[in-house]
This record gives structure tokens, C-alpha cells and sequence, in this order.
């Protein structure tokens, strides 16, 4: 190509840079958003859930899980007493039941007592004349008779009371046991299962914790390679600007302007033409293969980025399930510890109304042994009474022995009286103990009822917490992980086309190396020399230097790939004297 048509061609291949030059620089600007926008949100989120195992490992958990396996024990313990009770009551109820035999023999007696009151007062009024002193048939008998009835009537009463709590409460029990059938007794073993479950959790997280580490690592190191591998978007924007600027310096020159503070004589553009367009040949070129080879390996670092992305993202869900909780051991725990609560609390309230019977019973018995008192008394004045029969029957002589023998009846009644209250009360006073066991045992279980809630609270709180919090933490992940691997496969995708823009810039290269056919000089004017100076001092890149000074160190360029200043050249003989 002719010196004169040279400076057209050149422009044209300077704006013909100029638009990949801008291409490269957009997309790479764009990437390098994504990348920092994506790498931010991820290394929030890796931090986040890196923090979560050490949540899960801490000594509220601990704290929460030995409160857990306090229920658990307990609610087994309680479980092995509640059946005793149910074995007790069964018990206090056959007890009662029993008495109910003795009790209406004590009826009986002393409805028989009344018959034979009656008796006596006709027999003693048939045989006695008016001077006769039979009050004790007449009077005494029939008095005591009375009062022993009364007595009675009062204990049957009572023992009708007794027997209807006992009813009640062996009712109340049976309802209860319906409604919370083996209740207790499935609370221990769910809690202690659904505790091994979080140990497990809590196995996995540490687990998930150190896998999410060595995948953080693994991303900060290709996060620093995708940062390095996307350096070369700059770099590549450099280089074409300096092949631009020398492409528009040099058609400058040629065209008699002056260029890098210098001016080309004519004889010389032919050779300058040959020597920058072997050398922007070279540089463009180099540029391509440079830009071909790092866009790759920028494209393949966001790519893998994304992939591991993906792992932690899915390492995370699978620490914790979904941010409802409804996979998770703490969110089960949450649930059965309700229902525990529950549980325990109508388990208290069962036992407050046990108390109550056991109470009622005890008072009941206190009453009926009070009756009881009474019908010995009653007993023991009948014998009196009956000790004066026996005495006015031997004065009236044959006329009394009807008397006689009433008065017998009279005394066997009575004693028959006395033995079934005794009888009734000794099975009476075996339910009064049972009672007194089920109120020590109901002291005792309230409180323990009451503690146990207490641990349950404190542990649900504490596990709630802990699980609202690994919920926000997964809702966070499921609203920003997306967005990560959105953000990184884009910026992937940004690069995809780039390979394009090498084969642009080969093309360039191509026709730059077609500006001149000459070789370049195996010697370098003055004029050149300073020109090819100026034009290395505006390099940037270490890559752009060694293939200027490859190509123009025979040619007396070495010394200008040298570190010392080459603003002190100004002349000829400096520049000899500088290469020397």
C-alpha cells in the first residue's frame, strides 16, 4: 500500500478497533456488576448460614435439650404413676363396693331392733298389771331402738354419699383415659425420638457447616480467579486503545502532522509504514489470542461459580428443610411440646379432682366412724337395758319368759350391729388409706406437673426461637439465592459471545500487517527510534513491551525496553549513548 493511501486505511482500522473496543468494555462492565452484585449477596448468605450450625451446637440448645429429656422422663415417670392410681381407684371402688354387704346387714339388725321394740312394748303390756314396773320394756327399748335406727339411717346415708364420689371419680377417669389413651406413656418415647432426630439435625448441620465452609473457600478463591480472569476486559480495552492511538499517531506522521512530539521526513514513511504495521500486527494480534484465551477461562471460572453457587444454596435447604419448618426436629419438637403442655396440664387438673375424692372420702370415713361410735354406744346401753330386763322377766317368773326371750333378741341385735358397723369400717378404713396416698401423691405430682411445664415452656421458647430463626434464614435464602445464581450465570452468559470479538480482532491484525508489504528495517533512524520510544512509554501492559522490544531490539530498540527514564532522551547521541 502507497504511503499516500496509507493514513485512510489506518483511520479506518483505528475505528474499526474502536467498536469491539467498546463492545468488550460494556460487557465487561456489565459482568464485573453482576459478579460483585452476585458475590455480595452470596457471601451474606454463606455467612449466614455458616453461623446457624454454631446456633444449633450452642448452650441454649443444650440447655433446651436436657429440659427435653427432663419432660420425657418425667412424663414417663408420670405415666407409671397415673397407672397406679388407675390400679388404686380400681381398688378404693371394690373397697367401697365391699362394705355394702356389712352395711346392709346393719340395716337389717336394726330393722329387726324395731320389730322386736315392738314386740316387747305389746308383750310387756299383756303380761304386767299397772303396779308392774316395765318401763324398760315399754320405753328404753323402744328409745334405743330409735335412736340406733336414726344412727343407721345417718350411715347409710353417708356411705350412699362415699359410694357415689367414688362413682364419679372412677367415672371421670375412665373418661380421661378415653380421650387420653396411652397419652402419656407415647409423649416419652415421641420426645425421645423426635430428640434423637435434632441430634441428628444437629449431626448434619456441623456436618453441612464444615462442607459449606470448604465451598465458601472454594468460592472466595474463584471469585479472586474470576476478578483476575475478568482483568482482561481492561487489559484488552488498553491494548486497542493503544494500537488506536498508534494507528491514528502514525497516519499523522505520514500525513506531515506531527505525532509524539515528533515529525517524519517523507523519505522515511515507507519505512515507518512497515515498521508500525508489523508491529500493530503483532500487538493485535497478540491481543486476540490473549483476549481468546482469558475470556475462556473468565467464562469457565463464573460458570463453576454458579455451580457452587447452587451446592450451598442446596446444602442449606437441606440443613433445615423448608422455612415453614414442617421437615424440621426443632419444629416437630415445637409441636409435641404443645401438645405436652397440654397434656400435663389436664394431667394436673385429673389429679386436682382425684384430690378432691381423696379428700371427700377421708371426711366421709371420719363421719362414719363417728356413727360408728355411736352404735357401740348404743350397743353398749342396750346391754344395760337388757341386763334389767333379764332382771324384772325373773320377778314376774313363768309370766316374763317372753320377755325373756325378747330381751335375748334384743341383746344379739344389738351385737350384730356392732360387728357389721365394724365390718363395714374395716373396708371403710382401707379406702381412707388409699385416699390419704392418692393426696401425698397428688401433692407431689402438682408440683412436679408444675415443674415439668416450666421446662417445657423454656425449652419451646428457646426452640421457637431458634427455629424462627432458621426460617428467616431460609425465606433469606429462598428470596436472595435465586438472585445469586441469576446474577453469576448472567454474568456467565455476558462472555459467551466474547470469543467473537478475538476473531474481530485477528481480522484487524490481518489487515494491519497488509498496510505495507516492505519488511520491517533491520536499522532504525533517529527519527524512527524516537517515534518507536514515544510509542513504548504509553504501554501499560508488560505483554506490549517484550513483543516492541522482540521486534526492535536488533534494529537498536533493546535499550528502550530498559527501566530507565527515556523522558531525559532529546537527542541523537543521548539515544546512542543510552543503548550503548
Amino acid at each position: 500500500m502507497t504511503s499516500s493511501a496509507a493514513p485512510r486505511a489506518m483511520r479506518r482500522l483505528a475505528d474499526d478497533l474502536a467498536r469491539p473496543r467498546q463492545d468488550i468494555e460494556a460487557a465487561f462492565v456489565a459482568v464485573g456488576g453482576r459478579l460483585t452484585n452476585g458475590a455480595a449477596l452470596l457471601n451474606k448468605l454463606s455467612k449466614l448460614f455458616e453461623a446457624l450450625p454454631q446456633t444449633l451446637g450452642g448452650e441454649q440448645v443444650e440447655e433446651a435439650s436436657g429440659h427435653l429429656r427432663a419432660v420425657a422422663t418425667r412424663a414417663e415417670q408420670l405415666a407409671t404413676t397415673f397407672a397406679q392410681e388407675k390400679s388404686d381407684l380400681a381398688r378404693l371402688a371394690e373397697v367401697v363396693a365391699a362394705a355394702n354387704s356389712p352395711i346392709s346387714d346393719l340395716k337389717r339388725a336394726v330393722k329387726m331392733m324395731g320389730i322386736v321394740s315392738v314386740n316387747a312394748r305389746v308383750t310387756a303390756a299383756g303380761i304386767v298389771g299397772d303396779s308392774d314396773d316395765f318401763e324398760v320394756f315399754t320405753t328404753d327399748i323402744a328409745t334405743l331402738s330409735d335412736s340406733a335406727s336414726r344412727t343407721i339411717q345417718d350411715f347409710a346415708q353417708v356411705y350412699r354419699q362415699l359410694t357415689a364420689e367414688v362413682d364419679r371419680a372412677t367415672s371421670q377417669r375412665a373418661r380421661f383415659e378415653t380421650a387420653h389413651a396411652d397419652t402419656l406413656a407415647h409423649l416419652s418415647s415421641s420426645l425421645g425420638s423426635t430428640l434423637a432426630a435434632l441430634d441428628q439435625q444437629r449431626a448434619v448441620a456441623l456436618e453441612s457447616s464444615a462442607e459449606t465452609g470448604r465451598v465458601s473457600r472454594q468460592i472466595v478463591g474463584r471469585i479472586g480467579s474470576a476478578v483476575m480472569s475478568l482483568q482482561v476486559g481492561d487489559a484488552t480495552r488498553q491494548r486497542i486503545e493503544h494500537a488506536e492511538l498508534a494507528l491514528t499517531s502514525m497516519a499523522d506522521l505520514i500525513e506531515g502532522h506531527a505525532a509524539f512530539d515528533q515529525t517524519l521526513p517523507g523519505e522515511q514513511h515507507d519505512t515507518a509504514l512497515a515498521a508500525l504495521a508489523a508491529l500493530q500486527h503483532q500487538q493485535i494480534a497478540d491481543t486476540a489470542e490473549s483476549f481468546a484465551q482469558e475470556v475462556e477461562q473468565a467464562e469457565a471460572d463464573l460458570s463453576a461459580l454458579a455451580a457452587d453457587a447452587g451446592t450451598i444454596m442446596a446444602r442449606s435447604r437441606d440443613f433445615h428443610g423448608d422455612e415453614r419448618g414442617t421437615s424440621s426436629a426443632v419444629a416437630s419438637l415445637s409441636a409435641q411440646l404443645r401438645k405436652a403442655v397440654t397434656i400435663l396440664a389436664d394431667f394436673e387438673a385429673e389429679r386436682a379432682k382425684l384430690e378432691i375424692v381423696a379428700h371427700a372420702v377421708q371426711e366421709t370415713v371420719k363421719t362414719l366412724l363417728e356413727h360408728v361410735a355411736a352404735v357401740q354406744e348404743i350397743e353398749a346401753n342396750m346391754r344395760l337395758v337388757s341386763l334389767n330386763a333379764a332382771v324384772r322377766c325373773a320377778q314376774l317368773g313363768p309370766r316374763g319368759a317372753s320377755l325373756t326371750v325378747i330381751a335375748t333378741q334384743l341383746r344379739e341385735l344389738t351385737s350384730e350391729t356392732v360387728i357389721a358397723a365394724e365390718a363395714a369400717m374395716a373396708r371403710l378404713g382401707e379406702s381412707s388409706t388409699l385416699a390419704g396416698s392418692f393426696g401425698a401423691a397428688s401433692d407431689q405430682g402438682s408440683g412436679q406437673i408444675g415443674e415439668l411445664e416450666d421446662q417445657a415452656n423454656l425449652a419451646l421458647d428457646i426452640l421457637s426461637t431458634l427455629d424462627r430463626g432458621l426460617a428467616e434464614a431460609l425465606k433469606r435464602l429462598n428470596s436472595d439465592g435465586p438472585k445469586v445464581i441469576k446474577l453469576l450465570e448472567a454474568a456467565a452468559d455476558g462472555l459467551s459471545g466474547q470469543s467473537a470479538m478475538a476473531e474481530t480482532l485477528d481480522d484487524i491484525a490481518i489487515a494491519t500487517a497488509a498496510l505495507s508489504t516492505q519488511t520491517p528495517p533491520a536499522q532504525l533512524t533517529s527519527e524512527l527510534s524516537a517515534i518507536l520510544a514515544s510509542l513504548r512509554k504509553s504501554y501499560t501492559m508488560e505483554a506490549e513491551r517484550q513483543i516492541h522490544d522482540r521486534l526492535f531490539a536488533a534494529a537498536g530498540g533493546a535499550a528502550i525496553a530498559g527501566s530507565a527514564s527515556l523522558d531525559d532522551i532529546d537527542t541523537d547521541e543521548d539515544l546512542a549513548e543510552f543503548m550503548l
